[in-house]
């Protein structure tokens, strides 16, 4: 990994450990309940595969793709997932940032420090998230001996066993659908991610162009944390803050990274409307408690946890995120309603296919777009 004079950038280890001393304990579960949640979470991913194939028609019939390995971890366990993930991502932007510190006087301590001092920062962040996370396909992190993947190359579906049971008893829902729905939701994005090839490779490139555009520049870097900061808590005039809502991650971007930005925001909209309607597509015929489950499960989504978890879901851009599920299903939805399942497959095509942020608003322009044109609607307006 990255290092100045051999201190990493970031302390990595400090992280996980940092994470898992911090992240609040799970539901009290017995050791043979336990064993039967993992049980239950593995097969309802197997079973799901089938519903989703079947439901969204992304895979010709027969169709056998590498497997992806399921696992059911618990928090800690997503925490050095999301470690391995963070930390193969950000390789070339720290790789960046070596460069330019390479030869300043006190780089070798300056490093050290900075790298614990992240380490710390990283592992609180994770703490956070690693109680509200049910599953996730996890994408980018390589394989490893704790950590398998795929055997062409990444990609990993886990599922959070102490995250799930403590939902389901908070909603008072009937466990086994609940599991289930969830496992329909996660093993959609694994099906988005195996039967489009060209889609993980896709949303790294935009990520990379992200972080590339960093302004490396720490002098400026603080002055948008400082603005960030002000339009919060409401030092700078109304005038002076810009789009309302938005969150300290898109207040510290610069403007080719904001282009990006509306790029990743409509992709993960799809990503994550399309995971929702398959979910609630597929429910009624295999969750008999579906409806109970989505309207419990949306008033909590809308309700969050208490002041402080809706302030850092604010600052954390995690608001963005479920307005990304309910915009996303509803574009999904619209489409599906105009031109069929197999019209909006199109979607996969290429990334030229994929919404741009304003079609998620407006679908009958991604429709216009890309079935007015057929065969030429590769070219985005």
């Amino acid at each position: 990994m990255t290092s100045i004079s051999g201190a990493e950038m970031v302390d990595w280890n400090l992280a996980v450990a940092t994470a898992t001393r911090l992240v609040r304990p799970g539901p009290e579960v017995g050791r043979d309940e336990a064993r039967a949640v993992v049980a239950e979470l593995r097969g309802h991913a197997r079973t799901s595969e089938r519903h989703v194939r079947e439901y969204t028609r992304m895979m010709p019939e027969g169709l056998v793709l590498p497997d992806t390995p399921v696992l059911v971890v618990d928090r800690a366990g997503w925490v050095k997932a999301n470690v391995a993930g963070f930390r193969a991502l950000l390789q070339p932007l720290l790789g960046k940032m070596q460069d330019r510190r390479a030869g300043t006087p006190g780089a070798a301590v300056l490093g050290a420090v900075g790298g614990k001092v992240t380490g710390v920062e990283l592992g609180m962040l994770l703490s956070f998230l690693a109680s509200r996370v049910l599953g996730q396909y996890e994408t980018f992190a390589p394989a490893s001996r704790d950590l398998p993947g795929s055997v062409a190359g990444g990609g990993r579906l886990l599922l959070v066993a102490p995250n799930i049971v403590h939902v389901e008893r908070e909603l008072e829902v009937n466990p086994h659908d609940f599991r289930l729905w969830v496992c329909l939701h996660e093993e959609t994005h694994r099906t988005q991610f195996t039967a489009v090839p060209w889609l993980r490779d896709h949303l790294e490139g935009e990520i990379q162009t992200f972080l590339g555009a960093t302004e490396m520049d720490p002098s400026t870097v603080l002055e948008r944390l400082r603005e960030a900061a002000q339009s919060f808590t409401g030092a700078r005039p109304d005038a002076e803050r810009g789009e309302d809502g938005r969150s300290l991650v898109e207040l510290v971007q610069t403007p080719e990274q904001r282009e990006v930005l509306g790029r990743l925001t409509a992709a993960m909209s799809l990503l994550e409307g399309h995971a929702d309607y398959v979910m609630d597509g597929v429910g009624p015929q295999v969750v008999p408690s579906v409806a109970e489950i989505r309207e419990k499960f949306q008033q909590r989504r809308a309700s969050g946890a208490g002041r402080l978890d809706a302030t850092l879901r604010k600052l954390l851009g995690l608001d963005a995120k479920l307005r990304q599920y309910r915009d996303g299903e509803r574009f999904v939805r619209a489409v599906v309603e105009q031109v069929g399942m197999e019209g909006f497959n199109r979607v996969w095509t290429s990334p030229n296919t994929l919404p741009t942020k304003a079609e998620i608003a407006r679908p009958a322009d991604w429709v216009a777009r890309v079935h007015r044109k057929g065969s030429e609607g590769s070219e985005r307006e």
